[in-house]
């Protein structure tokens, strides 16, 4: 919900993927995705997600040999990496078919290690990300990341010793086998090694940032998870959770009620904005240490590398985007006009329904909407969704302590995923559905292919081209499945709004986290500062398409994609894999079935190659700025048929 070049880290969700967890966040729109007060039918239970068949519980016999079993490995592997004078400047077997022999133990052992380490981490996680008040599973947490800090070193280690191959590499990576098999990551981490601190600067950094970065990181979630607000929706004041208030503010019939919680949202953000302010300096201001210590030139730097990407294409797609902003707002408008905002929509009006009474769908009906349409692409895609379902691999409901939004992650030692949604019964939530049922997906194509942890290190970039593939899927069968013009209005609605999200909103977040890093390199920034610079950046990019006197600088605040101290620029990846993932929707158009094996086995090799190279067997060539206006054309299309109807 990944690619990147440092370090283990938590099952977060603060990426569209954590790195080898293969978490995955998802669409990073405005706060929707966040549940209603009520489930869709007062009567229907949903489901949360069963994790009994990882560990019988977190106490249990099983959850503390496998922990005990993961220690004792990290120990081997240390005194294998000893014994074989395996970290920067160590020492290499002079005969080729010695190095080989000592790369494939090293890769051997590593691989288990994340694979177990991945497993125990999904499993913890999957108790924190529901429950924030869970104290016991907090703790757990916290103690498998001391274990993650030891492995991360490992890596750290390996990374440093290959930096002196780069020579021989090429030529014993060629053959078969493990190390064959292993050519991308081998290469990539020597030539990444660049960037690393010494050993010894590495390992304090990676301690450190439990109490620091991540420590940041977590508070940041938990005061935004248990802040509640007191607010009457017309039936009485009751405390309302922050997610179900945004909600609220975003999905209530009432355009009166919307604008209450958008003004009651922006005074609880107040309340806590020194807070969140001290987070987010502390985690940009480790970033940029960090960056500047390793030789990096700064902060955008890392993201491309992580990314795998070069500055030419993500210039080539800026400059798309930048081109494509009048057409969003003329949609802005067209929907201001709709709802009688003359001046530009208000913020609160930004996600508002345009029909009275939009239809809810029950759990059994979405279920069974993605089966019958997803069965139109893919058998394994059909065969993956019905396991997700039947086997409880999703947590629907909304709870208090749960986190808001929705991610998927990843299983590997039982080869399955986990989604986390917060289940409303809108449309939007049935597009959520298809989107995290792509990323698990993803998930499936890789270890069908038998990939191993090292070899499906995928770059959020390519992390996010199942989901938006099959949540382009959905979208164009309830739009051909529309039988009045109101109906295709709703859809194109629930459809615009989301990429406006994750090209418009995308942007704005992308030019306020450049300004923020730039001036964290001087001083710590304040929370007025931090509001002042996101307001702007939403001019920028919104234009009139909003009322300038109703934006929402608190952006900022509850946002955990800028809380990451390993992974700036958590937001332009998005706008990536949207445009990437419709690029090649438009080629299964036009080759239909011949089409699906190919697209499998891209999936199965994100992380063996990069954007570019993969992108280029299906001609694409990412670094013209055509094919990105390509992707925005439809979107275009799409606005045009909206705002005539």
């Amino acid at each position: 919900m990944a690619c990147a070049l440092h370090g283990v880290r938590p099952v977060v969700p603060q990426r569209g993927r954590a790195r080898r967890r293969r978490a995955r966040a998802t669409r990073p729109y405005g706060g929707i995705f966040l549940p209603m007060n009520t489930p869709p039918h007062a009567d229907e239970a949903l489901p949360q997600w069963d994790v009994s068949g990882i560990f019988p519980a977190l106490e249990s016999t099983e959850f503390a040999e496998a922990t005990l079993r993961l220690e004792t490995q990290l120990s081997a592997a240390e005194a294998f990496l000893d014994a074989a004078h395996i970290r920067r400047g160590g020492a290499a077997p002079a005969e080729d078919a010695a190095l080989a022999s000592l790369l494939d133990e090293a890769l051997t052992r590593l691989n288990a290690l994340l694979e177990l380490y991945a497993t125990l981490q999904a499993y913890v996680y999957a108790f924190v990300s529901t429950d924030s008040f869970n104290t016991l599973a907090r703790r757990k947490l916290s103690a498998l990341e001391q274990l993650g800090v030891r492995l991360q070193q490992l890596e750290v280690r390996l990374s440093g010793w290959l930096g002196g191959l780069t020579e021989r590499l090429p030529g014993v990576a060629s053959g078969e086998g493990t190390v064959g098999a292993h050519r991308f990551y081998l290469l990539e981490r020597a030539e990444q090694s660049r960037y690393l601190m010494s050993e010894a600067e590495e390992s304090l950094a990676a301690e450190l940032n439990l109490s620091g970065g991540e420590a940041w990181s977590k508070l940041q979630g938990t005061v935004t998870s248990q802040l509640t607000v007191a607010f009457d929706q017309g039936n009485g004041v009751e405390r309302v959770t922050m997610p179900a208030l945004i909600n609220l503010m975003q999905h209530h019939p009432s355009a009166e009620v919307r604008c209450r919680a958008y003004q009651a949202e922006l005074a609880a953000w107040e309340q806590v904005k020194e807070t969140l302010a001290a987070a987010l300096n502390g985690v940009k201001g480790a970033t940029n240490t960090l960056c500047r210590r390793r030789g990096r030139r700064d902060a955008l730097h890392l993201a491309l590398d992580q990314a795998r990407i070069d500055a030419p294409t993500l210039e080539a797609m800026m400059d798309a985007i930048q081109a494509s902003l009048p057409a969003f707002r003329r949609y802005l408008r067209a929907k201001a006009r709709r709802l009688g905002n003359e001046g530009g929509l208000p913020w609160w009006n930004l996600f508002a329904p345009v029909e009275h009474n939009p239809r809810a769908y029950r759990w059994d009906e979405a279920r069974d909407f993605l089966l019958d349409h997803f069965s139109t692409f893919s058998p394994r895609l059909v065969h993956l969704t019905r396991r997700a379902f039947d086997e409880r691999w999703i947590d629907a409901p909304q709870k208090p302590g749960k986190r808001p939004g929705a991610f998927c992650m990843d299983v590997p030692l039982v080869k399955q995923s986990r989604i986390l949604c917060n289940y409303d019964g809108s449309l939007d939530q049935v597009f959520t559905l298809a989107h995290e049922l792509g990323h698990a997906f993803h998930n499936e194509c890789l270890h069908a292919a038998g990939k191993r942890p090292l070899q499906a290190q995928t770059p959020m970039t390519l992390a996010e081209t199942a989901s938006i593939f099959c949540e382009t899927l959905i979208v164009d069968a309830v739009l051909r499945a529309s039988s009045s013009d109101a109906e295709r209005l709703s859809v194109l609605e629930t459809d615009l709004i989301g990429r406006t999200q994750v090209i418009v909103d995308i942007t704005s977040r992308f030019l306020f986290e450049r300004e923020v890093f730039e001036r964290r390199q001087k001083a710590e920034l304040a929370p007025d500062e931090l509001c002042e610079i996101m307001a702007r950046c939403q001019r920028q990019t919104y234009g009139d398409g909003l009322d300038e006197r109703y934006l929402h600088p608190f952006m900022w605040t509850w946002k955990p994609h800028y809380y990451s101290v390993e992974y700036p620029f958590y937001n332009f990846p998005y706008a990536f894999g949207l445009l990437f993932g419709l690029g090649l929707y438009a080629l299964y158009q036009q080759e239909g079935a011949a089409f699906v094996p190919r697209y499998e086995r891209l999936l199965s090799r994100t992380g063996e190659a990069t954007p570019q190279a993969l992108a280029a067997e299906f001609g694409i060539d990412l670094r013209d700025s055509a094919f990105w206006r390509q992707g925005l054309a439809l979107i275009a299309e799409r606005i045009e048929h909206y705002a005539q109807l």
